[in-house]
């Protein structure tokens, strides 16, 4: 808390900094601040650790990171707030928590438009991953890498879920996203919006049933010790994104800015090597811990989603990338 403090106690400061944005690039030994809501060793801290050190030895020194990990400085949609305005410097957030401000976001979170983790990634890694990515410039941000982080699976307190009906009067978490609320209004779950920090409390004190994550983050948040039934729906593959404030970016050499976008990309792989090494161990504890996991009727729960993805695709840009996606199956 005493960072967050002194970091928000320069909020003035670094807003002001920002106005100006050729002593940033004429300074020397420039500190970035990096922020995320995950634990220190999970897959996209330790990505962006590595690119820190790779843009620090780069830039002979010239660029340093300071991470705050495990929501140290606050929630994603804070942290979002505050690199726009050039308070913070980098973060990694969800894409979920960012459909309504970034509207080309939608497209990666609609339910069931993925069919695997490879899907994911080969339309993330082309045209379609490069189209939302530049659409974060619009406000303020400049999008430099899109991590994915698995399939998003329901958890709760009460069932194992077969099919939709067994969601029936369950609350449920979602992030501030129009899509999953609609989602599990439509699986017949109540749609309860918190920070994902809130979630193991609000578990515990039976404020939410239940909520939706990749079985990483189930894993390190600990939430299963308070929800002990996983069922494999699938739902989703929306992952990550990291962006970096564009008055830093902006302040920055030509040279500079070319070296972070690179190194940026790079880190794309060093996070999913750890993902894919540390989602498999995750399912295995959370087994020998005796969570109850299942599998679920696909169908059934596809076709209850039907809805939602009719209503996003009449918008001609989501529309675009919808089908841009999906000619990757």
């Amino acid at each position: 808390m005493n960072s967050r403090r002194r970091l928000l106690g320069g909020f003035g400061a670094a807003a002001a900094l920002s106005l100006v944005p050729n002593a940033f690039a004429s300074s020397t030994n420039l500190v970035l601040t990096a922020t995320d809501v995950h634990v220190k060793d999970y897959p996209t801290v330790k990505a962006v650790e590595w690119l820190g050190q790779a843009f620090s030895k780069e830039t002979d020194g010239r660029y340093s990171f300071r991470q705050y990990h495990s929501g140290q400085l606050g929630r994603e949609s804070e942290a979002i707030d505050m690199a726009r305005f050039g308070a913070i410097d980098l973060t990694r957030v969800y894409t979920g928590g960012l459909n309504n401000t970034f509207p080309l976001t939608r497209a990666l979170c609609l339910p069931y438009v993925f069919d695997s983790g490879a899907h994911l990634r080969r339309a993330i890694d082309g045209n379609v991953g490069a189209e939302v990515l530049r659409s974060f410039e619009q406000r303020g941000l400049v999008g430099l890498a899109i991590y994915d982080s698995g399939a998003r699976c329901f958890y709760n307190t009460r069932r194992a879920i077969h099919e939709p009906k067994d969601m029936h009067g369950l609350k449920l978490r979602v992030p501030p996203s129009d899509i999953f609320m609609e989602l599990i209004r439509d699986l017949g779950a109540n749609p309860t919006p918190l920070s994902y920090g809130e979630v193991f409390s609000a578990l515990q004190t039976h404020l939410i049933d239940g909520a939706e994550n990749n079985i990483k983050s189930f894993h390190s948040s600990r939430q299963f010790e308070a929800a002990r039934y996983w069922s494999q729906t699938e739902h989703s593959y929306a992952p990550d994104v990291l962006v970096i404030s564009k008055v830093r970016f902006d302040a920055m050499s030509v040279a500079d800015r070319e070296s972070l976008r690179r190194l940026a990309k790079q880190s794309v792989t060093v996070m999913r090597e750890l993902w894919d090494k540390t989602a498999d161990e995750s399912r295995k504890t959370l087994q020998e811990q005796r969570v109850q996991m299942n599998e679920i009727n696909a169908p059934a729960f596809r076709k209850a989603a039907e809805p939602v993805l009719r209503e996003y695709r009449k918008d001609a840009a989501i529309e675009r990338l919808y089908r841009g996606i999906r000619a990757l199956a």
